[in-house]
């Protein structure tokens, strides 16, 4: 009896065998420690955020008070809750956020906050702010994540507790806070803010009452230094975080520049979810050497001991054997099963198409062309995080083409002071608002109308000019994603030096 050897197969060349190799280093385990903190400090970061809005009114200034909202292009059917409902949802949503920091019953809390504080941001485009939208973005990637299998109540009790979760959460995790950085310090790579140093001139002038800093900025240095330093920051940051030796100093540097930025702007939560979200950089058991270190310094375990985990992480990102300290809930932990092959492809195309996703948004204003600083195509959703400083006024002249009869209609008959304001430099919006007044007058028996806008806008200090061509209706104009015809070219000259005060 005779047997034939089969030919051992030969092994992946070329695109096969770099996705093989990609793919086994997305896949390999690593320490889950980085994700279970990361999802406490993300939960009680956006409790504290829904605590601000209940105690500072803006519930009422931001979503009740206004008579008519703006909304994106595809949601206009998004609507707010009665009074109640809107402060009710809030309190909810710090009730989610809480038990997202705590691990509880995570698989409910997570989604639902996240579809909650999405929410609240497509009601009114006048909202949105960029760290609104990395929120909702962070929010997602742990709903979707293994983050309360370790260092949770629901780990504590469960059975289904892991010590390890796959390399491509950390890489995905690092590729969004590294999307927030790059882009934008590559929408600083302009003339205004290299060159010219707006806006910051403009706002740097107007806070040179401020204790220590303000007398330095009265200096002509101040404005162009400070315009360098942030776009060398935003462009490099990421790069520095990923080298290990120099990856401590970096952080020191986060945590210096959005201190600064807190203290000069009024920007929100922002800083401090930008300081959080960079410890994703730190290696996946960096929280648990610091429970070991806080464990030894309370004298409940030694460096040297069976207790502390303050040694050495293995390629896995595991801390070594003998080292990781006993912490409530996660003794009895195991490593994650390995997925199968065709839930390992599906996850990492899923991965892949998100991260496609979040290089595109950003990239979408050169569909445009033109001055995306003045168009406000391509501007959401894209990272351009204090790039322009926009003034404007905006008249709407409605016209009855029956008998000829105008008038001309003030935004504040319509809007809050601060819808008005967001509404002055954007043309969509006044877009938006041109077709509810023409509503509007029909609805009085006034119509029917042609609404057009005189629109003048200043943009980083410079003379105003006209953003909307006023000889259009633009009430006639249907919204879309397109290239808008009735914007008009921003102006070409450079804005001025302006001196402080």
């Amino acid at each position: 009896m005779t047997t034939t050897e089969l030919p051992d197969r030969a092994p992946p060349r070329g695109l096969a065998a770099a996705w093989s190799r990609a793919a086994g280093a997305l896949t390999r385990p690593i320490d889950i420690a980085w994700l279970a903190a990361f999802r406490a400090l993300f939960g009680l970061t956006m409790c504290v955020s829904m605590a601000r809005f209940v105690a500072y009114g803006w519930i009422d200034e931001l979503f009740v008070k206004p008579s008519f909202h703006f909304k994106y292009w595809g949601f206009a059917w998004v609507e707010p809750l009665p009074p109640a409902g809107m402060h009710a949802l809030f309190w909810a949503l710090g009730a989610l956020a809480l038990a997202i920091a705590l691990g509880f019953m995570f698989r409910v809390a997570a989604p639902l906050f996240v579809v909650g504080f999405t929410y609240l941001q497509v009601i009114d485009v006048t909202t949105y702010l960029n760290h609104y939208y990395l929120a909702s973005l962070l929010g997602l990637l742990l709903a979707v994540s293994p983050a309360h299998r370790a260092w949770s109540v629901d780990a504590r009790f469960s059975r289904r507790r892991q010590r390890s979760v796959p390399a491509a959460w950390l890489t995905l995790f690092r590729f969004q806070v590294g999307v927030v950085y790059t882009f934008a310090g590559l929408a600083k790579a302009h003339a205004d803010w290299l060159l010219h140093a707006q806006p910051l001139r403009i706002w740097l002038g107007s806070r040179t009452d401020m204790p220590v800093l303000g007398p330095l900025f009265t200096h002509p240095w101040a404005a162009p230094l400070m315009s360098w330093a942030g776009f060398l920051f935003d462009t490099s940051i990421v790069w520095l975080l990923l080298v290990r030796r120099l990856r401590p100093f970096a952080y020191v540097a986060v945590i210096l520049f959005h201190a600064v930025t807190r203290a000069l702007f009024p920007i929100g939560m922002f800083p401090v979810i930008m300081v959080l979200s960079a410890l994703v950089f730190f290696p996946p058991a960096w929280p648990r050497r610091l429970v070991a270190r806080a464990r030894a310094l309370l004298g409940h375990g030694s460096a040297g001991g069976h207790g502390s985990a303050g040694g050495h992480a293995s390629a896995g990102g595991h801390a070594s054997a003998g080292e990781r300290p006993a912490l409530a809930g996660d003794l009895a932990a195991s490593p994650a099963a390995p997925p199968s092959r065709r839930l390992r492809a599906l996850g990492l195309a899923l991965g892949a198409a998100y991260c496609a996703v979040q290089l595109a948004l950003p990239l979408r204003f050169l569909a445009y062309g033109g001055n995306v600083r003045w168009h406000e195509q391509g501007m959401r959703f894209s990272w351009r995080v204090m790039v322009r400083e926009k003034n404007g006024s905006v008249t709407f002249m409605v016209r009855n083409t029956q008998t000829g009869r105008t008038w001309h209609v003030s935004p504040r008959e319509y809007l809050t002071r601060q819808q008005e304001r967001e509404m002055a430099g954007q043309p969509d919006l006044i877009l938006q608002l041109s077709r509810h007044i023409r509503e509007d007058f029909e609805r009085r028996g006034r119509g029917p109308v042609e609404v057009r806008a005189d629109a003048l806008v200043s943009l980083n200090g410079r003379r105003i000019a006209r953003l909307i061509d006023p000889g259009v209706d633009l009430a006639s104009v249907r919204d879309g994603i397109g290239p808008a015809s009735y914007i008009l070219p921003g102006p070409k000259e450079p804005p001025p030096h302006l001196r402080p005060l």
